[in-house]
This record gives C-alpha cells, sequence and structure tokens, in this order.
C-alpha cells in the first residue's frame, strides 16, 4: 500500500495528484491540510506532492506542517516526491519544495526515490537539486506554467521509475 500526501492552493497539483493516482491500484490519498504524522506510520512507501511557491516557499498546507512533519521517522521507508514549479517566472527557486522535504526525509532515515533529470528545464538555482550528482533533481518537476504539454509523458515516465524503486 501506498501513502500519497499532497497539498494544492489553486487545484493544479490535485489534478496532477489525481492523474498519478490513476497509475496505481494500491493507493490511499491524504491532503496534508488533513493528516497527522500519525497518518505516515501506516506507510513503507509513500509519495509527497506540492508546489513551490514565490521565492521558495512551500504551499500553503505543507508550510503550516512544515513543523510536524520535521518529525516524522522515515526510517525504512521509501519516499518519492513530485513538484510543481515556473522554471521561467521562478528560475531561481525552481521546485524548491521537493529539495526542502527530500532533505528532512533524509535526515529522518527514509530513502529518496523517483529522482528526475533536470537537463530539458531551464532553470538557474533549485533546492531540490541532488548534491554531488550533475542533473538530477530529488523528484519529477512539474511545469504546468511553461511546459504542460510535457506533464503526461514526464508522470508516466516518472511514475514506471517510482514503481521499479518501489519494487512493485
Amino acid at each position: 500500500m501506498i501513502g500519497l500526501f499532497y497539498g494544492s492552493d489553486t487545484g493544479t497539483t490535485e489534478e496532477i495528484t489525481n492523474d498519478i493516482v490513476a497509475y496505481f491500484e494500491n493507493i490511499d490519498t491524504y491532503e496534508i491540510c488533513d493528516v497527522s504524522t500519525a497518518n505516515f506510520d501506516t506507510y513503507q512507501h509513500i509519495i509527497l506532492g506540492l508546489s513551490t511557491w514565490y521565492d521558495g516557499d512551500l504551499q500553503s498546507d505543507w508550510e503550516r506542517f512544515f513543523e510536524d512533519f520535521k518529525t516524522i521517522n522515515f526510517t525504512n521507508k521509501k519516499v518519492a516526491i513530485y513538484g510543481l514549479g515556473d522554471q521561467i517566472g521562478y528560475p531561481e527557486y525552481f521546485i524548491d519544495g521537493v529539495g526542502i522535504l527530500a532533505k528532512e526525509v533524509l535526515k529522518n532515515g527514509g530513502k529518496v526515490v523517483g529522482h528526475w533529470s533536470s537537463t530539458s528545464y531551464r532553470f538557474t538555482e533549485s533546492r531540490a537539486t541532488v548534491p554531488n550528482c550533475v542533473n538530477l533533481f530529488y523528484g519529477l518537476a512539474i511545469d504546468e506554467d511553461n511546459e504542460s504539454s510535457l506533464t503526461q509523458k514526464r508522470i508516466e515516465l516518472w511514475i514506471n521509475k517510482v514503481k521499479k524503486e518501489f519494487c512493485f
């Protein structure tokens, strides 16, 4: 069983979440505004979804939950992350939220899976970039503002990768 936790302000992340959920049979979906840290205990396989706002801020529901998120024990858990951002309007903060969450998962014993190539994106900086790995994000990068025509293919490729890394 997979637990998917997401936050969405405008509904775009929710739409992407629905697209992702369609690729799985055994998945429970939660809006991050409706959970506690105990909801994470049930799952060994977790997917996190969010958008990055303004100057690298977490989506508002994730922002409110973040102090609690930092206390979750991710030991023996595999976590995949997808993030939405605007690589043209905010090239120095592109999908920073993915990196912010990934670093907490790693710090708390989890394994982040579903790394994604950054080579086809136009950004200048991102906290979602894996240290010491050239051209690699911690998770899937979605840019609905500038590259919505690529979203479905990116989701399909990423889901196949995550399923393999989850051993499904």
